[in-house]
């Protein structure tokens, strides 16, 4: 088997086993809110350290884009100006993600209202792709920006090198 394929494999592993994990289902059926509400709150700290972690991950890889524009390229890229804005970003979107995780557990006591049969099977599903989705678009920002930022700095690179009259 080609190395891609056996990471792809482990990538699926690791996603069976998430979506498969205590985290994400729910053992036992629930009979009221009070105990919807506290299924779904005993989950957000783990919520948001995984999501917080990936957060960090994409601090990294723009703060390490950036300080290799400006110190290879002399160019100001990644970060805003001043860099204060993206500390309030990064507030306002732990906060965002924090209302729209309460959003689960809302809409889990209208499920619950219109289709209780369907309701623990409801919070199961809506909280592995709330993270999953949650994950990917707390990375995306350090993915776009650490592919623009590679291939920019290829492209100055290749210029360096191409320097005519050497």
């Amino acid at each position: 088997m080609s190395k891609w394929l056996q990471k792809l494999a482990q990538g699926w592993n690791l996603f069976t086993a998430l979506k498969t994990s205590i985290l994400c289902r729910r053992d036992a059926p629930i009979a009221n809110a009070r105990e919807v509400i506290g299924w779904w709150e005993s989950r957000r700290v783990p919520y948001n350290l995984i999501v917080g972690s990936c957060g960090i991950l994409t601090c990294m890889v723009v703060a390490t884009i950036s300080a290799a524009a400006s110190i290879l390229a002399n160019v100001e890229f990644g970060l805003p100006n001043p860099p204060l804005f993206a500390l309030v970003g990064i507030l306002l979107y732990a906060i965002g993600a924090n209302i729209c995780y309460t959003g689960g557990w809302l809409v889990e006591l209208v499920v619950r209202k219109i289709s209780p049969r369907e309701a623990d099977r409801y919070a199961s599903f809506t909280f592995f792709w709330g993270l999953v989705f949650s994950v990917l678009l707390t990375l995306s920002p350090g993915m776009v920006i650490g592919s623009v930022g590679f291939f920019g700095l290829l492209r100055h690179l290749s210029k360096i090198a191409h320097v005519p009259g050497r």
